[in-house]
């Protein structure tokens, strides 16, 4: 059964979307600015309400509301932001961000001992420990993605969301950050949709692909055959988009 399903998603661009998650599954999200990713992704985590269609997370229907109605979804679904900068209050430590979730979504005992739960999503980011209990302002770029990361990951949720999550990085710090969500998606069999332009990230990272065009789905299977043989021309441009390594 899918951990993930959205049923002929109607929203502004969106027209008769269709998508399945299976649990564990790493799936990128492809398509040129304004084919909808941006749309889609809102929908799928409940910040906007379509027009048409259902969202429903383990078979259970997802609707956009209040933070109280949608305690147990944000439990099993988490966001990785683009800009980890823009989502990490500068005036708090980095324990205090991480432990952020717990004391929103956690079970009573979880608030009470958070620590533990803290700890072990900062470890399985590797983030050193000289800089748990710094602020935001003085960690690096990389620092600052595994911070978000930790967030994420501290209530162990079963699917991430992420957008764009290494655009705009320079190549070691992007290989960083996908060679983490590589290992929390095998370590602890989390579900990842990657929202991106990013054909050679997403080949990187995800076994499938999902392109969009003009708010429809063109295109969905392997991604290995994706960039073999793209049969869509929106498919065919992300494709020829990627750079060519010098010789």
């Amino acid at each position: 059964m899918s951990l993930l399903t959205c049923r002929d998603l109607d929203l502004r661009v969106l027209r008769g979307v269709d998508l399945d998650v299976a649990a564990g599954e790493r799936v990128g999200l492809l398509g040129e600015s304004g084919a909808g990713k941006t749309t889609l992704l809102r929908a799928l985590l409940a910040l906007d309400a379509p027009e048409r269609g259902t969202v429903a997370v383990d078979a259970r229907p997802v609707h956009a509301g209040r933070t109280r109605d949608l305690r147990w979804f944000r439990r099993l679904v988490q966001y990785v932001p683009q800009d980890p900068a823009t989502t990490l209050d500068p005036r708090s430590a980095v324990r205090d961000l991480v432990a952020l979730p717990v004391r929103r979504l956690g079970t009573r005992e979880e608030r009470r001992r958070p620590a533990g739960l803290v700890e072990r999503a900062l470890d399985l980011v590797e983030l050193p420990r000289d800089r748990r209990d710094t602020r935001p302002g003085e960690l690096s770029g990389g620092q600052a993605q595994r911070v978000c990361l930790a967030r994420a990951l501290v209530l162990r949720p079963r699917l991430l969301l992420a957008d764009e999550p290494v655009s705009g990085l320079d190549l070691p710090l992007r290989t960083l950050v996908l060679d983490m969500l590589r290992t929390v998606s095998h370590e602890q069999g989390t579900a990842l949709v990657v929202v991106s332009h990013d054909v050679a990230a997403v080949a990187a990272l995800c076994e499938r692909s999902v392109v969009l065009a003009e708010g429809r789905v063109v295109g969905d299977g392997p991604t290995a055959d994706l960039l073999a043989a793209p049969t869509h021309p929106a498919a065919r441009a992300l494709v020829d988009a990627i750079p060519l390594l010098p010789a």
